[in-house]
């Protein structure tokens, strides 16, 4: 109904964010991934929504987890495998993975199959957030005010 609020939006219509914002050289294992996001194009502020496209040999991410947001994915088509501190385990269309705020359970999807592979990921937009990236010495703190890439230690990228 027109007026009322609501929003629609074509997600081949939308822009793509192809790539990260991790410094190098922890950018390069998730570089071919490709986001759209649907959830600012149909005026969601309080939780985000994005249209994840992860190509053979592409990670999702670094293995992270988050301190205050929660992460919710849903695979829609192809393979990736869940790597978390319990190991590895292979999702397909149609399972679900969430990741609790605070857990200290670091996670990524790797596509290590011969088809992109693409899922909905879903998580909090909680102000304060910050990351930590289990594997590698990085995380991102809130300097001010903004969200910003550091060592363990504090030093900046």
């Amino acid at each position: 109904m027109a007026g009322d609020g609501n929003r629609t939006a074509d997600p081949a219509d939308l822009a793509v964010r192809a790539g990260n914002s991790y410094p190098p050289p922890h950018d390069a294992a998730s570089a071919g991934r490709r986001k759209r996001a649907l959830g600012d194009a149909v005026g969601v502020t309080q939780f985000g929504v994005n249209l994840v496209e992860v190509p053979p040999g592409t990670d999702s991410s670094q293995r992270h987890w988050h301190s205050r947001e929660d992460e919710f994915v849903y695979i829609l088509d192809g393979e990736l495998v869940l790597v978390t501190d319990a190991g590895e385990q292979v999702l397909g269309p149609g399972a679900v993975a969430g990741f609790p705020a605070g857990s200290g359970d670091g996670h990524k999807l790797v596509n290590r199959g011969e088809a992109t592979a693409v899922y909905l990921e879903v998580g909090s937009r909680i102000a304060g957030d910050e990351v930590e990236y289990s594997d590698i010495d990085m995380a991102a703190r809130i300097v001010d005010g903004h969200r910003r890439f550091v060592r363990k230690d504090g030093t900046p990228y």
